[in-house]
């Protein structure tokens, strides 16, 4: 069996299940989501082993490394082998569900209401 000289980005992200479909992978890719290296890539970039993949999925940066080189989507623990796991770890869900939410029906907030959330959040213009 001959070896994979490089697959393409969208391809291969969807292989390892980072992805549910490759057309959402493709999309996180011309979104400017997933970078390669440090630089931004196309859906059609060829990855190599040892490339360092850096993606926003669902509002969490995951990085991973090139560890095989696939194009078909295999089970989870064939996919789990492809790829090194170098993500940050989340965040406790109790801060998860610590965020302010607005009260339904409330409305937009006033410019004084969102002066207070940008300090809250911190950014402050001083």
């Amino acid at each position: 069996m001959s070896e994979i000289s490089g697959v393409r980005l969208d391809s291969w992200v969807w292989s390892v299940r980072l992805f549910k479909t490759r057309s959402a992978a493709a999309a996180a890719c011309r979104s400017g989501h997933v970078r390669v290296n440090g630089v931004s890539a196309k859906p059609a970039h060829l990855l190599r082993v040892d490339d360092e993949v850096r993606m926003r999925v669902d509002g969490r940066e995951r990085i991973v490394v090139v560890a095989r080189l696939i194009r078909k989507r295999v089970g989870a623990p064939e996919a789990a082998l492809c790829l090194i796991d170098k993500s940050p770890p989340p965040p406790p869900r109790e801060v998860l569900l610590a965020v302010p939410q607005r009260d339904r029906g409330a409305g937009r907030p006033t410019k004084r209401e969102r002066r207070e959330l940008d300090r809250l959040r911190g950014f402050n213009e001083d």
